[in-house]
């Protein structure tokens, strides 16, 4: 490779995955391609910077900009075709599934990739929680290699006071997924993974949320969301960093987000049924029985939320956990961090 080039995560061109010689000659002799390349990725050459269109490689430029001499000349948008939303997942699938251990909690978005993908799975929970009971089923339903890792409530203050550090916003929801996401990415770190397929984004793009069966203003509250994940995936690659892993996300694929934006948000979440785009398309692949499953969000499904809420009063914070949460901040050796958040969290 050339030692002027950089490259992290990995890089494709209307689907097919590219070789680092073929990236290299992409970068340094044909820079016209540049803007045309999927994947998840960040680069720098000569001057160089480029992250793939919604920054899910973390990088040392925008999501989705090319800058060269810190001067932005251009934007890394594939602009995919319209497709079926059934392929367009399983292209980006196949994309991802060379390598990594695949997160699954048992519900449709994380059981399709798993499917999919025929890697190792991975799930963690308080033990006799939700997720370890349903992913085992699953797993076993779909003939899936999985690792159940029981999370010792002990260690829960110390994965909190760890991610506190590196999550971009500080409040409950925020802090109890990192927890959660912090002991997947541990196992992967510690059995020599790096890439973590997961189902992040599908909620967002299809309508998963249980709110949305009540909101007045369905494709408001669904844009809103969709926005909001750049806050999201900065909060989860920031955990995942700490054990040197990285979530690779196949419904935040740009072929995945373009299929599902064109499907309108009433026909993703009707007659009670939300995610009804990809549920449809999950049972070419997924029982019924899987496909239709409708989850716990992980917080509450790993036993995570109910843990902290414990740690919480048994700290003086009985009704209000986000005390609790400042509390630690407060702490001599989080407060610069707690003020990083905080000040951050004010200018979104």
């Amino acid at each position: 490779m050339n030692p002027f080039i950089k490259i992290s995560g990995w890089v494709e061109l209307d689907g097919e995955r590219l070789r680092e010689s073929d990236i290299a000659a992409i970068l340094t002799a044909d820079q016209a391609r540049i803007s045309r390349l999927g994947g998840e990725f960040y680069l720098e050459w000569n001057g160089c910077k480029a992250r793939d269109h919604f920054g899910i490689m973390p990088g040392g430029c925008p999501s989705g900009a090319i800058i060269c001499e810190g001067r932005e000349i251009g934007k890394v948008d594939p602009n995919y075709p319209p497709q079926d939303i059934g392929k367009a997942i399983e292209t980006a699938v196949r994309l991802r599934s060379d390598e990594g251990v695949v997160a699954l909690s048992g519900g449709v978005d994380s059981a399709l990739v798993a499917k999919l993908a025929e890697r190792e799975c991975v799930v963690v929970g308080i033990e006799g929680s939700h997720d370890l009971l349903h992913a085992r089923e699953v797993a076993k339903d779909l003939g899936l290699s999985l690792h159940e890792v029981p999370i010792d409530p002990a260690s829960i203050e110390v994965a909190l006071r760890s991610v506190l550090l590196v999550i971009p916003k500080i409040d409950p929801v925020n802090a109890s997924i990192a927890t959660t996401l912090y002991f997947v990415a541990e196992w992967a770190g510690h059995q020599g993974y790096r890439r973590i397929l997961a189902g992040q984004g599908a909620d967002e793009l299809f309508g998963g949320y249980a709110r949305y069966l009540q909101t007045n203003d369905l494709a408001r509250d669904m844009e809103n969301d969709f926005q909001g994940l750049s806050l999201q995936l900065a909060r989860d690659q920031a955990v995942a960093k700490l054990h040197g892993a990285y979530f690779s996300l196949p419904y935040m694929d740009a072929r995945v987000v373009a299929a599902a934006r064109l499907i309108p948000p009433e026909e993703k979440v009707c007659d009670g049924v939300r995610k009804r785009p990809l549920r449809e398309a999950a049972k070419n692949y997924l029982p019924p029985s899987i496909a239709d499953y409708e989850k716990k969000a992980m917080q509450y499904g790993s036993g995570v939320m109910k843990e902290l809420q414990k740690l919480a009063a048994r700290n003086g914070c009985k009704k209000s956990m986000q005390d609790y949460l400042l509390q630690i901040c407060s702490e001599e050796n989080l407060a610069i961090a707690y003020q990083d958040r905080m000040d951050s969290s004010k200018m979104e």
